[in-house]
């Protein structure tokens, strides 16, 4: 009987490393896109290339993601990624070793706008320059538009009990 027992064991101690060692696993794969293509992409602050790009990823989480491409202003965001439900605890363990493959995908998109462009004459600008450069070395201060004052409050129409205070010594006037 004991014999029995032992040979019991060690086929189930069999079945259980052949299932584990063939068992499949989960690939898990994030797709990142722009418009337009061929931006910059950074994961958490580092580079992982240029879009259209699939890169495998391992953590479920919120991703710090930044997109550049020159002529298109720099996006910065956060984008998360969520595991579905055969990843949650105690499904994972299920999902690790089956038989066959899962596949898990994230696709990220991303539209970026246009860098502004300036609407001056680079003649005007070059000349504006000059100016200011011309007034730094002669040590003349620019001159300034006049501001605009508010509307004019009188001193009758503070309230002396309205002073700021400024620690304990300072008390309100009566």
């Amino acid at each position: 009987m004991a014999r029995t027992t032992r040979r019991l064991l060690f086929a189930v101690v069999v079945l259980v490393a052949l299932t584990a060692g063939l068992g499949g696993c989960v690939e898990r794969e994030l797709q990142v896109n722009s418009e337009p293509q061929g931006a910059l992409v950074y994961l958490n602050d580092q580079e992982v290339g240029r879009t259209p790009l699939r890169q495998d990823f391992t953590w479920y989480g919120t991703y710090d993601v930044a997109v550049r491409k020159e002529g298109y202003q720099t996006l910065k965001t956060e984008s998360p990624v969520i595991a579905p439900w055969w990843q949650w605890i105690p499904f994972d363990f299920v999902a690790d070793i089956l038989p066959f493959r899962l596949k898990d995908s994230h696709a990220l998109h991303y539209t970026l706008k246009p860098t502004p462009e300036i609407a001056e004459d680079p003649d005007r600008l070059v000349q504006r320059g000059q100016a200011m450069r011309d007034q730094l070395e002669s040590g003349e201060k620019p001159l300034k538009p006049p501001k605009t004052r508010p509307a004019a409050t009188t001193r009758a129409a503070k309230s002396p009990r309205t002073l700021p205070t400024t620690g304990p010594a300072s008390q309100s006037l009566p």
